[in-house]
């Protein structure tokens, strides 16, 4: 009888056998079978377990027939690698994300319960020191092929394509200096300070409405309930912030906001306005009102919300990690900024 030659293992190699067993393998395998080597021979051989080497013979043994017409079973390779395959097709992609529980339960928790997108979870995850070892694209690949417990419609904003903006329509706001005068300063988001402004209204037949303000550089977000629109309660509301640091405010072209120098005098910032139909202008405003709508669809009446609601969803934006402050929420970007 063939006798295969003995190969002796170091520590390491035997602590570190093979895990699958591949095509290469598997030919081998058929050799080591035809010689009538026993599973124990055939796994020193290949360097894996003797366990290993009889769940691998018992799936690649088929049965054949001789010339004689006499049945008999052995194990094929090509049978086995084809085997092999058709169960790799069927089992699909390995989740990633499977690999690390702690972080996998953390981001279905924060997206789930907390409404943080897949973004947010992870840079969060990595705030609070969970190793995050999976790109963000990868946990939209596991969560549209089911591998956590999260289905795109628990991301409450769907991912899609930027907009082209075009061209701002042409002209100045009659009562007030135009985004066209504002400092380069606020342009560019170098300095603290530089605000944008808008209100996020109730529904047909409600009342009540939330002043929203957005920093540009940090994206602190302020929101004041108002009992209206109406320009006293924005001026009311900006004069009870004056400890609040307002050096420039890009307003929306609402009737509002109309007289000009009321609210510089109430607000104690230079005011401009953005283009009409144009709110790309002001963009970070826009995006926060978004959010906000998260928490208040279109058709909430806010004189029914408790401030202490509108509150909380405040210091939820300020918590909020953003990708555009290297991960840090507003609150810890300010922390960390020297006015």
């Amino acid at each position: 009888m063939f006798q295969s030659p003995k190969i002796v293992l170091t520590e390491n190699e035997k602590i570190n056998k093979k895990q699958h067993i591949s095509e290469k393998d598997r030919v081998k395998i058929e050799a080591l079978v035809g010689v009538k080597c026993k599973p124990a021979e055939i796994a020193e051989q290949i360097g894996c377990s003797e366990r290993t080497i009889k769940r691998e013979i018992k799936r690649g043994t088929v049965k054949l027939i001789t010339s004689e017409l006499i049945y008999y079973e052995t194990y094929k390779a090509d049978y086995a690698q084809a085997q092999h395959e058709k169960r790799a097709k069927n089992k699909g992609r390995y989740a990633k994300i499977n690999n690390n529980p702690e972080l996998r339960k953390y981001v279905e928790n924060k997206i789930k319960k907390e409404k943080y997108s897949p973004e947010a979870a992870l840079l969060s995850a990595k705030n609070d020191g969970i190793e995050v070892d999976i790109s963000v694209k990868t946990l939209y690949n596991s969560i549209d092929r089911g591998d956590i417990s999260i289905k795109r419609r628990d991301l409450l904003r769907k991912e899609g394509w930027a907009k082209e903006h075009p061209k701002p329509r042409k002209g100045i706001h009659t009562k007030g200096l135009s985004i066209e005068e504002r400092p380069e300063e606020a342009n560019n988001r170098s300095e603290l300070g530089h605000w944008e402004g808008d209100l996020v209204v109730s529904g047909r037949n409600g009342a009540g409405v939330l002043l929203t303000l957005t920093d540009r550089k940090s994206r602190e977000e302020i929101i004041v309930k108002l009992p209206n629109r109406e320009q006293k309660s924005v001026e009311s509301a900006l004069e009870k912030m004056k400890n609040k640091n307002f050096k420039t405010i890009t307003w929306d072209n609402g009737s509002e906001f109309l007289n000009f120098n009321a609210l510089q005098n109430a607000s104690g910032a230079l005011c401009y306005y953005a283009h009409p139909y144009s709110s790309w202008e002001r963009g970070s405003n826009e995006n926060a009102n978004g959010i906000i709508r998260r928490f208040f669809p279109k058709g909430t009446d806010f004189s029914k919300v408790p401030i202490r609601k509108i509150q909380q969803v405040q210091n939820w934006m300020n918590n909020y990690p953003r990708k555009i402050l290297d991960g840090l929420s507003a609150n810890l970007f300010l922390s960390k900024s020297v006015i």
